[in-house]
């Protein structure tokens, strides 16, 4: 069992262990640093005294994996030079794809466990071709999203014990069995931002410092100054520090000439978008909708008859107008409810 520290995992521990299950307890550390405020974290020191905290309440075994080197080269460099290239990353769903969850899986088939359960809210569904990730039933605290980059091969070892619960029946479970994480809030920023600010971070983990240069509109006049294009992602309204005669937006960035592009809302909204390096599961005519961001609705989009396997680029056509595709972004291309493939968004088309 995946234990953060948090209620989710500690009560889906709770339930397996009802089941009759033998339940042991694995926890990783991705992240240490002074800056960043660990009881906020969900994988950092103090996350993993609290997980361990949780496993013996429950009297079951832990081990920590310390992933830390691993995280910071395979997702914190990557977010910080997304953000030097001008992009807006998205490092959860790197780290759950590539990371976290496959060497907790090793861990785990080391130690002699069948599965690997989570506290995500989400389903493992099955098709004539294999498991597939789908949304969970509380749709206000779904995370398949943040799941999509996993592979299906993983999906069959894993499990998701609280697939039809809501957060509130969660939270329920927990106080019913005295758990002292039944009140713990939940983490709200990325485990390394934890109680400080993105500027902060990249300045002293990526060298981004601020540098003034121009705000622009889409003909180039210069309508103002910024500190910097990385402080800036597609779609951002407040603090551009321009004004329009209509709502304005950031509709580019360019990390080259350190220049911020703002326009209308008719300026960004657009019903293509280009996908860079793309998975599919399944065959492309299966998606009917995407999801650009996380919690945010499914939009009705189709990616045409692509085959299953990697491309470098797919073509998503959407059937009404979205307002902020955020290069660097993920979007998570779906069958109904059911994820089929997912990718990187490189631009509107």
């Amino acid at each position: 069992m995946a234990v953060s520290g948090g209620v989710d995992s500690a009560v889906a521990a709770l339930l397996e262990r009802e089941r009759g299950a033998e339940v042991i307890a694995i926890t990783v550390k991705l992240w240490a640093d002074p800056e960043t405020d660990g009881t906020k974290a969900c994988c950092s020191p103090e996350a993993v005294l609290g997980a361990r905290a949780v496993a013996h309440s429950l009297d079951i075994p832990h081990f920590t994996l310390d992933l830390e080197a691993d995280f910071r080269r395979r997702v914190v460099d990557r977010f910080v030079s997304g953000y030097a290239e001008g992009q807006t990353p998205n490092p959860c769903i790197l780290c759950n794809g590539e990371v976290r969850l496959a060497a907790m899986l090793d861990l785990a088939q080391r130690l002699g466990a069948t599965r690997l359960l989570t506290g995500h809210y989400a389903r493992i569904v099955e098709d004539a071709e294999g498991p597939l990730l789908a949304a969970g039933a509380d749709a206000a605290k779904d995370q398949s999203y943040m799941l999509a980059a996993l592979p299906p091969d993983l999906l069959g070892r894993l499990g998701f014990p609280l697939t039809e619960m809501t957060k509130d029946e969660v939270r329920a479970v927990a106080a019913r069995h005295g758990l002292a994480v039944a009140k713990k809030p939940e983490s709200q920023d990325l485990c390394f931002l934890a109680g400080q600010g993105k500027r902060g971070f990249l300045r002293r983990h990526g060298n981004l410092v601020d540098r003034e240069g121009a705000v622009v509109d889409r003909s180039g006049r210069t309508l103002g100054r910024h500190r910097g294009h990385h402080n800036f992602t597609v779609g951002q309204r407040r603090g551009i520090g321009v004004s329009l005669n209509e709502p304005g937006y950031v509709i580019a960035t360019d990390a080259v000439a350190n220049t911020v592009t703002v326009g209308t809302r008719e300026d960004i909204e657009t019903r293509r978008i280009r996908v860079r390096d793309a998975v599919l599961h399944r065959d492309g005519a299966r998606v009917d909708n995407v999801r650009l961001r996380y919690h945010s609705d499914t939009l009705p989009a189709s990616v045409g008859a692509a085959a299953p396997g990697r491309h470098a680029a797919l073509e998503l056509e959407l059937a009404e107008p979205f307002d902020a595709a955020a290069p660097g972004q993920t979007a998570v291309l779906m069958d109904g409810e059911t994820i089929v493939g997912h990718g990187t968004i490189a631009a509107a088309a």
